[in-house]
């Protein structure tokens, strides 16, 4: 049975590969980004081309919650509402925190983390009405140990974690799970600010020997899908043995 899946950053990265994932099998799916309206209008074509299912594309600042909320209203009158959720937008922000202006601060946590909450808040309710739904986030081990200079974005996935926690409390007795994966290194333009030599000696102290890839991710949130309602409420360390 065909699904609606709306994914958050899908333009490119972790977010495309998991639109990839849903869309082979099967599903229909809503796919936003903030800037990269080519790259996301050529995704879609290319998705439907491939696997004849029906993609939503928006364009928008995932941090606003009026453009989600109208966001919400082009889904429902589409397909009626969410069945799986996938918060994966992201940004990331890398410097001393005394460097760190407002704006800067208050855009990295609208984008990673009031997000999630917009999202959320307005995909439960057709959940709660089908007494079924999956809400997966995509955080990261900065959440779980935090990170030198990226202080923001380990608080953001530090809050995405412990939102994952409480919300699947709230959600169990309605059959939905709320679940979270917090990637190590990924092989994503979001790591593309290290030099080879850099990446080379990050990669020697994961025991795998390498970073991960989208596509080992975007495997990983189809898995989840697909589990048994009993899995909620966990924060899923996907780093090779890293932290």
């Amino acid at each position: 049975m065909k699904q609606t899946v709306l994914i958050t950053g899908a333009s490119r990265g972790i977010g495309r590969a998991i639109a990839e994932a849903f869309a082979k099998n099967g599903d229909q799916l809503v796919i936003t980004c903030s800037k990269s309206a080519s790259d996301l209008q050529e995704l879609a074509i290319r998705l439907q081309a491939l696997y004849a299912i029906d993609v939503l594309t928006s364009v928008g600042d995932i941090s606003d919650y009026r453009y989600v909320t109208q966001l919400f209203k082009e889904v429902q009158n589409r397909f009626g509402g969410i069945d799986i959720l996938i918060n994966n937008a992201g940004i990331s922000y890398v410097g001393l925190l005394t460097d760190m202006n407002i704006d800067d601060w208050n855009r990295i946590v609208g984008t990673n983390f009031t997000s999630v909450f917009s999202t959320s808040k307005l995909a439960i309710p057709y959940m709660l009405h089908k007494k079924a739904g999956k809400i997966i986030n995509i955080s990261s081990v900065w959440g779980n140990v935090g990170a030198s200079c990226e202080v923001a974005y380990s608080a953001c996935k530090g809050g995405i974690n412990s939102f994952t926690k409480a919300l699947a409390k709230e959600l169990a007795p309605s059959n939905i799970q709320v679940n979270a994966i917090a990637c190590g290194c990924i092989d994503t333009q979001m790591n593309a600010c290290f030099s080879e030599e850099e990446r080379a000696a990050l990669a020697e102290e994961i025991p795998t020997g390498r970073f991960g890839t989208p596509e080992e991710v975007a495997e990983l949130v189809l898995k989840l899908t697909d589990s048994s309602a009993y899995l909620t409420g966990q924060v899923i360390t996907f780093d090779g043995g890293w932290t």
